[in-house]
This record gives structure tokens, sequence and C-alpha cells, in this order.
């Protein structure tokens, strides 16, 4: 039997929970353990055993305990899980399909990532220390950004990309919906009304309410900021729920 494949993280991180989301989708077994984002400490981002895996010191980590290969970055972690397993519905093979789910996962990272720089940081992550100015700037790119995926992309599409889902509607997905009303109450989609189409669209994919548990127990943050207490028994319910539904996978 093969070795599960490690994914290092936390399920309150955007980039780990997109991972997850994907593996669980095409139902690929992994082993998700606990490592904290910016923790010098043995099971942190910031410790020299993890270092000396990933040099960027970021999660998500993917490690493949049959070869030793390691890889980071939500997006290249997504890419080449799809190219070795074939996954070509998530990642089209065709080069201009593929060039597609690619124009927008080169947007991604300074357009709607910035959801998480603009209103979920200053929130939970006020030891970062982010500038006014620059929280004023993220915000301003997120918002600029979901009027593109508003009137060009998903106007002309069901999808970012097309007619069907790619990693392309992960990445978005778990970026925008993590402000929604559902989730932590910090931004009112409903003037988008194609982003609105397609937010429900995606809520309905399988594994959806899995993956975004820890937004769930965690609640609305809008007029009171968790505790830490509620923020890591989140963290911690989702790990052993997520690695229950993984071990699981066939």
């Amino acid at each position: 039997m093969r070795s599960k494949l490690k994914i290092f993280g936390v399920p309150m991180s955007q980039a780990v929970r997109t991972v997850l989301w994907v593996m669980l989708y095409k139902k690929l077994p992994f082993e998700l353990i606990i490592t904290a984002p910016g923790s010098p400490k043995e099971n942190g981002t910031r410790h020299p055993s993890y270092l000396e895996k990933y040099p960027n010191g970021t999660i998500p980590g993917l490690e493949d305990p049959e070869t030793g290969y390691l890889l980071s970055e939500s997006i290249a972690i997504m890419c080449y899980l799809c190219n070795k397993h074939k996954w070509n519905d998530l990642y089209p093979e065709d080069p201009e399909l593929r060039g597609k789910v690619d124009h927008y996962l080169h947007y991604h990272h300074r357009s709607i990532k910035e959801a998480s720089t603009g209103y979920f940081a200053p929130i939970l992550r006020p030891d970062l220390g982010l500038s006014e100015d620059l929280i004023n700037m993220s915000q301003r790119m997120f918002n600029n950004a979901l009027k593109a995926l508003e009137t060009q992309w998903l106007k002309k599409n069901k999808f970012i990309a097309g007619d069907h889902v790619t990693i392309a509607d992960f990445s978005a997905y778990v970026e925008i919906a993590q402000l929604n009303t559902q989730f932590t109450n910090l931004f009112d989609y409903s003037d988008f009304e194609n982003l609105s189409r397609w937010l429900e669209d995606m809520s309905k994919l399988p594994y959806h309410d899995d993956v975004h548990m820890v937004l769930t127990k965690m609640g609305d943050i809008s007029e009171t900021v968790p505790e830490m207490e509620i923020i890591m028994k989140a963290n911690l319910e989702t790990f052993s729920h997520l690695n229950e539904i993984a071990s699981n996978l066939s």
C-alpha cells in the first residue's frame, strides 16, 4: 500500500484549505500535519527542520514519504498533483484551455489573494503589524479583482476558465468565500450577481463544508475578534475531521 502524501499546515490557512479541498475532491488520501505559521517551535514554519525542507517557510508544504519529494506553494502543489495524476478536468491538457487556467493563477496572487491581507489578516493576525496603507492598497486591489471577475470572467463563463470547474476556481473561491456572510461576515457580495451565482455553485461541490468547517466553527468576526482558544479549537477540530475523512478515501 502506497504511503499517504503529507501536507503540512493548518485548516485556517486559505492556501492549505485549497490544496486539501482539491485532494478530497479527487479522493487522493493524505495526512495533514499541524504546522503553525511563523512559529520557531518544532511544529512551526520557522523551525530549522521545516526551513530545510521548505526554505520559504510557508504553508502548505507537500512531502511524498516514498520518494522524498518536497514542494510548497498551493498553486504549484495543485498543478503538480494534476500533472502527476492526469486530473485533466481540473487542469486541462489542451494548451489553450490550460492557458486560460494559468492566466487566472498568475493573476491570483496580487488580486483575489489580497482578500487575506486586506480583510482577514488585520483582524486575526495583528502580530503581522500590517500598515494602514498596505491594508488599504490590498482592499483596493481585491475590490478591483472582484469587478473583473463579475464583469468579465464570470459574465462570459459558468466558471473562471470556462464551463467546467478548475483549480482556478478552487484558488479563487477559498479566498473570496472566507469573507462571506456565512463565515467571517467581512464582505457582502450581494451586489455581484455573477459572482454570487458562482459562489453558490462552488459551495455545492463535494467536501466544501468539510474543508470550511474551521470557518464555520470560528464564526462571525465582523464585530468581535474570537479568543485564541476558539481559533485553536476550530483548527484542531477541523484538523481531526479532515484527517478522518482522508483516512477513509480510496
